[in-house]
């Protein structure tokens, strides 16, 4: 740039002083060659203006070759910003004018429940609950649509606050709400590698994909509290094939052994058998793909995204039974690490604590954890929630008042649930509803 200016200024120089020359040669021939004068200074502003014209063509010559130059480092942050134009989606209702909503994958249930399939008390049952399991169909119906888009949009390179994003509005713009009608059922989570689960970016999170992770993509829609909670692995080497093949297998055999009157520890004794049978072969090295013994799926309630109970990937006595119009996540976890999470890093999930005791509440005294307290019972409930989400409520300095909140009981921190470094973690997960006469996956998709 400098030396474009230079140039400029060089012929600029060189044009003014040619013009004084020929003024004063003229003025020194008298009054009489006034009109011969007026030709000069005609001829020297064309001059002038030729050589501005020149330069300015030398630098934008320049600058062309500089942007050139630049593509590299430049082409993708432009791609960036015309990317963050925002879609709009119209409400998953416009779809469906009739308000019924399509069904997951219904399945009979086997042995001594068999019965149910025809037996007109429980089909009876089943059609008191309709309102209820329509619910819970449009909310998957929004959750197939919005991880259809996000398998196709994800591209090493993006940011995961660029991801969470991508998702998140999708969600809210299906849902045609925000808040506790409808929208989010719980924060984004994207864990990468050995982070299994509970991580979704805070504000300033610099942290971008790439070719070589394994991210798991897991996020909730809720429709009046009723919450999907469905997840997926995205990977793009086909190296973590097997991976990803072992625990979609074993999600699939937790799905295909639940029912009424199921206990909880022969589904996770099913599950282990399942997931320890692969192997995965990363870079020379052979795995056999461990459950991750420590997380589980678990019941949902209204507004809750645990429910009480736990299903168990491995075998672990709990002979708790499943029970007749429940419904349930079903997902597991597989590792070539320890097969053990602990928590740790910079938490980012929230929820307020369902069974907080009362004097847990009254014994808040700073105003400012007050006034959060007030937010999060207005926006979310009991629903799970993240940073990003009180920071789009335009509040601020609000992190001390929540750390208030979790150090008196009355909201819980999930923070990221991290396996041994260098190993890599997968994870499926349907919702799963066991309505009185039949089993529905209700999430289930083209897709898994």
């Amino acid at each position: 740039m400098s030396s474009s200016v230079d140039k400029v200024s060089q012929k600029v120089a060189e044009v003014k002083l040619g013009s004084t020359k020929s003024t004063k040669n003229n003025k020194s021939k008298g009054k009489g060659k006034s009109n011969k004068n007026q030709v000069v200074e005609d001829d020297d502003e064309d001059d002038f203006e030729k050589a501005l014209e020149l330069a300015m063509q030398l630098d934008a010559q320049k600058q062309a070759q500089k942007k050139a130059d630049d593509v590299p480092a430049v082409e993708e942050e432009e791609k960036r910003v015309e990317e963050k134009i925002e879609v709009h989606y119209d409400p998953i209702s416009t779809f469906y004018p009739d308000g019924n909503y399509p069904q997951g994958e219904v399945v009979d249930y086997k042995d001594d429940n068999l019965y149910r399939t025809t037996d007109e008390e429980k089909r009876a049952l089943d059609r008191e609950k309709n309102n209820k399991w329509n619910e819970f169909r449009k909310g998957a119906e929004i959750h197939r649509r919005v991880r259809k888009m996000a398998q196709a949009e994800i591209k090493p390179g993006m940011s995961m606050i660029e991801i969470a994003e991508l998702i998140e509005n999708a969600v809210r713009g299906y849902s045609g709400e925000d808040g506790l009608k409808g929208g989010m059922g719980f924060p984004c989570g994207l864990s990468l590698n050995h982070c299994a689960a509970h991580y979704s970016p805070n504000a300033n999170d610099k942290l971008v994909l790439k070719y070589e992770d394994v991210m798991k993509v897991d996020f909730g829609v809720h429709v009046n509290g009723h919450i999907i909670d469905s997840a997926f692995t995205l990977t793009f080497d086909d190296k973590y094939d097997d991976l990803l093949k072992a625990v979609k297998d074993a999600t699939n055999t937790g799905i295909r052994e639940a029912g009424i009157d199921v206990r909880l520890t022969d589904i996770g004794e099913a599950i282990q058998e399942v997931m320890e049978s692969y192997e995965v072969t990363l870079d020379g090295e052979t795995y056999q793909v461990k459950p991750i013994k420590n997380l589980c799926g678990h019941n949902i309630g209204q507004y809750r995204i645990h429910g009480g109970k736990s299903v168990p990937i491995v075998k672990n006595f709990d002979n708790t039974k499943m029970e007749e119009g429940e419904t349930f996540a079903i997902e597991t976890f597989g590792s070539t690490g320890r097969g053990h999470v602990i928590g740790q890093g910079e938490c980012s999930h929230y929820a307020k604590n369902p069974d907080a005791p009362a004097n847990a509440i009254s014994s808040i005294r700073v105003n400012r954890a007050k006034q959060l307290l007030k937010t999060i019972d207005e926006n979310f409930g009991t629903l799970p929630f993240c940073r990003r989400y009180i920071d789009r409520l335009g509040e601020e300095k609000y992190l001390l008042a929540l750390n208030q909140l979790v150090k008196s009981g009355v909201v819980s921190d999930y923070p990221p649930l991290v396996d041994v470094k260098g190993s890599y973690t997968a994870q499926y997960e349907h919702t799963i509803l066991l309505r009185p006469n039949v089993k529905e996956v209700v999430s289930r998709g083209e897709d898994y």
